[in-house]
Formats: C-alpha cells, structure tokens, sequence
C-alpha cells in the first residue's frame, strides 16, 4: 500500500500544471469550444433571421416533443430507427458485395477487365437519379429505398477497396518473396492488412452518402423516418421540426462513423499505433 501511494504521489508531482497551453493541445477542450462557438453563431444568426432559423433550444424543445408525441404512428425513436434499419439493411448489402469484388478486381485481371468498363460507365451517375427508377421497379415501400443506399454506397465501397490494394507498395511483396512466401502469403500479409486503412475509408464515405440517398428517398415517398419528419415539418411550416431532424440525422450519422471507427482501430492496431505518434 505504501509503495502505490509512493506511486501516486509521484504521478501527481510529474503532472502537467493545467497552463492555457496544455488547455490547448487537449482535444476535448478543443471540441468543447468548437461547439460553444457553434451553437452561439448559430443562436446569434437566429435572433437575425428570427421566422426561418429556430434558436437552440427551440429545436430541443421540439425533439423533447417528438419523443412523447407521436407523428404518423411512430415517436422520434421510431422514425430514428426507421431510418437507421433502412441504411444498415443498404450499408450492409453494398458494402459484403461491393468490397470483395473490389479486392477481386485489383487482384485478378479478368476479373478487372470485366467488371471495370461497365463500372466506369455507371460511377458518374449520381444516386439520386436513380430514385424515379426505383419507384417504378418496386414502388414506394422498404425497397426502393433500400436500393437507392445500395446504389449511393456501393461505388466508394468498391472503388477505396480497388485502390487500397492497387496503391499498395511492390517492395513488400518483394519482402513476402525474400522470405520464402507465395501469392497467398502476399494476399494475406501484405495485401489484405495495407488495403484496410483504403477499405475503412470507403465505408466512412459511404456511411455519409447512405444518409443522404434515405434523406432524398424518405422526401419523397415515406411514411416513416427522418426524413419524412423534414418534409413534414416543411408542410406545417415548423423550422424547428426541420432543422430538429437534421441535428438527429447528424447525431446518428456520427455515432454510426465512431462505430465503424472502433471496429478499424479493432482491425487496424498498425494503423492506431502509427496515429498516436
């Protein structure tokens, strides 16, 4: 007991003194004052444009509401849900086809020249110009919508997971081929661990571009989501309705990324290691 004590004197004694220096190298005080500075530009520019912009705690008095009162059947939670159920059904199907064929294209030439030139063709296109087809494919239910995120996210998936590997070094399959290793130890040791950091990237955009085509598809045929709280706070003429589902949108779609994010560092240690230099 006397040597932890001993330890924790120690401790305390070499610590930092809290100097507005130190203040300023910590990320939390950082993002503590990135949002206060946020939030009082956006309050002030409320109290200017005081008909179109709500002030703060307008929009959390309207989401307190939402929680309680519900809206087409459903409470704030549920069009959360909604929404979230239809991007990780999309996010999910893109991402499990999206990302081997990627891998497969860089890796295999037939494969590549297969797949690339229709690829190529369809990559411009942008998600939303899809919406109309999807309606008249599968009508305005689960489907379409679903589709839509499948579309959105299926190209950053495929194309970072083509260009994790292509960008990988060749001097470390040379490293593989010195030490006595084949095409499968390459694969597996150099290939695969180097294109993570490329994949992980892919579906950090891809999330992003998820949100966006359910938002556009929810505008316009939903009954449910956040999207449908957008347009119907749009109708009733109800600013904080409308900028409350997009805080929410904003929230989950955060919380969403730092998912992903641990599940890199998970399979990334290298890549952690190397960020906390």
């Amino acid at each position: 007991m006397v040597d932890i004590a001993n330890e924790i004197q120690q401790q305390v004694r070499e610590r930092k003194p809290l100097t507005p220096t130190v203040m300023l190298k910590n990320r939390w005080f950082l993002y503590g004052v990135s949002l206060m500075f946020f939030f009082l530009v956006w309050d002030s520019a409320a109290r200017m444009f005081a008909s179109g912009l709500p002030r703060p705690h307008d929009v959390v008095l309207q989401l307190w509401r939402m929680l309680f009162d519900p809206l087409a059947g459903k409470s704030l939670l549920g069009h959360v849900w909604a929404s979230t159920q239809r991007i990780l059904i999309g996010f999910t199907i893109a991402s499990l086809v999206a990302v081997p064929l990627g891998l497969m294209m860089a890796l295999n030439r037939y494969v590549n020249a297969i797949v690339k030139p229709l690829f190529d063709l369809l990559k411009p296109m942008p998600p939303l110009a899809w919406i109309s087809i999807a309606i008249l494919w599968f009508g305005i239910g689960e489907t379409s919508k679903v589709f839509i995120i499948i579309i959105g996210t299926f190209v950053p998936c495929l194309l970072d997971a083509y260009n994790g590997v292509r960008l990988v070094e060749p001097e470390l399959y040379d490293v593989v081929r010195m030490l006595g290793g084949n095409r499968r130890d390459e694969i597996l040791h150099v290939c695969f661990p180097a294109a993570f950091p490329a994949i992980f990237a892919g579906l950090q955009i891809a999330l992003s571009i998820a949100w966006s085509c359910v938002l556009a598809a929810e505008l316009v045929s939903a009954r449910s989501g956040l999207g449908f709280i957008i347009i119907l706070g749009m109708n009733l003429s109800r600013p904080a309705m409308i900028v409350g589902g997009m805080v929410v949108i904003a929230l989950v779609s955060w919380g969403m990324s730092q998912l992903v994010s641990v599940l890199e560092r998970f399979l990334c240690p290298w890549k952690r290691e190397i960020d906390n230099r």
